[in-house]
């Protein structure tokens, strides 16, 4: 009877009334670009904001120069001559910027090169014991970004590793490693590191270490922080049911969903890290001589800086343009990795 009923209602229906309409591709739905991933998408919000595209075109650019440009003079960057010593900058067509070789004592201008029979320019000058400016100003970055480089991947390496581990096991572990961190925490940094430089030889590995005593401290919390807020998400217990090893939820799973937090992190860090070696070399505690760095390059300016001020301006310049543009690439990291957060 059912079945009769419904044939009876199909024949009511006028077929006339229906139109085939064949499939158009052009008129049908077509996404308007390819599809793009996490990082394609920050990159594409990263390059509209000029002031960090202009920061890592200097950061580069220094980068590159600390490689090269003991080379590009062709002087070495310890090699001592007294009989040059304390030149002013002198560059060939920039003698109307101020590169004459041309210094004042007193009131009277001095032509160093012609007195002290010089032929050769000496783009950024010499310091007090005759060694080429320019080449240790680069090699003296070279040293710094080595040094502030090698500090907080070690930072980011111990931080995370042990963050991960405090944040996803939780309760007496997360206890236990949370009270440690906050006993380092509560040991002045500057003693720890000027207790561990005195204990072994000044030098560059030492540097890297004692920055290191408690640097990873921040970095632990920071991930310890975003761990506990992906680890009870969907796609981890997802991923525990499927019987993945804490090892594989903690390093193929959460550690990679805060990435951009720890880069955003690292940004911040190495500035950090280039500043402090700085602050440690100009008082004393940094690099033996005469290795350079921008610290001791600082150092032996601010003594000349009344009578020779370019021995502190140069390496000075270099420091902050560095710390600035560190500073304006990671804001621009943390604008493109979360929109959130733009202002």
């Amino acid at each position: 009877m059912a079945e009769q009923n419904s044939n009876a209602k199909a024949e009511q229906f006028d077929s006339s009334l229906f139109q085939h309409v064949e499939f158009n591709e052009q008129a049908g739905e077509r996404l308007a670009g390819k599809s793009l991933n996490f990082w394609q998408d920050a990159w594409m919000r990263l390059r509209k904001n000029k002031a960090a595209i202009l920061s890592l075109v200097v950061i580069i650019i220094i980068s590159i120069m600390s490689l090269v440009g003991p080379a590009l003079s062709g002087n070495d960057p310890y090699t001592q001559t007294i009989t040059q010593a304390k030149l002013p900058p002198k560059v060939t067509g920039l003698e109307w910027a101020g590169f004459d070789g041309m210094a004042t004592l007193g009131d009277t201008p001095i032509d160093f090169y012609k007195q002290k029979q010089v032929t050769e320019n000496f783009w950024f000058g010499t310091d007090h014991l005759g060694r080429d400016l320019w080449s240790r100003v680069w090699e003296g970055t070279k040293i710094s970004l080595f040094i502030g480089l090698m500090a907080a991947l070690i930072d980011v390496l111990v931080g995370v590793t042990y963050g991960g581990i405090s944040a996803y096991y939780g309760g007496r572990v997360d206890n236990i490693m949370q009270r440690i961190a906050e006993i380092l925490t509560g040991v002045p940094n500057l003693i720890l590191i000027i207790l561990f430089i005195l204990i072994l030889e000044p030098g560059i590995t030492t540097i890297i270490l004692a920055m290191t005593i408690t640097g990873w401290i921040g970095m632990s919390r920071l991930v310890r922080g975003q761990i506990l807020k992906l680890k009870n998400q969907e796609f981890v217990l997802a991923a525990r049911t499927l019987g993945a090893s804490s090892a594989r939820l903690i390093f193929k799973h959460l550690i990679p969903n805060t990435l951009g937090t720890i880069i955003i992190s690292l940004m911040f860090t190495i500035p950090g890290a280039i500043f402090f070696e700085a602050f440690l070399s100009f008082i004393g505690l940094g690099l033996a001589p005469p290795q350079p760095s921008l610290g001791t390059l600082i150092n032996e300016g601010y003594k000349e800086l009344k009578t020779f001020p370019y021995l502190l301006v140069v390496p000075s310049t270099v420091i902050v343009l560095l710390m600035v543009s560190f500073n304006m690439l990671a804001d621009g990291l943390r604008d493109a990795f979360d929109p959130r957060l733009r202002r």
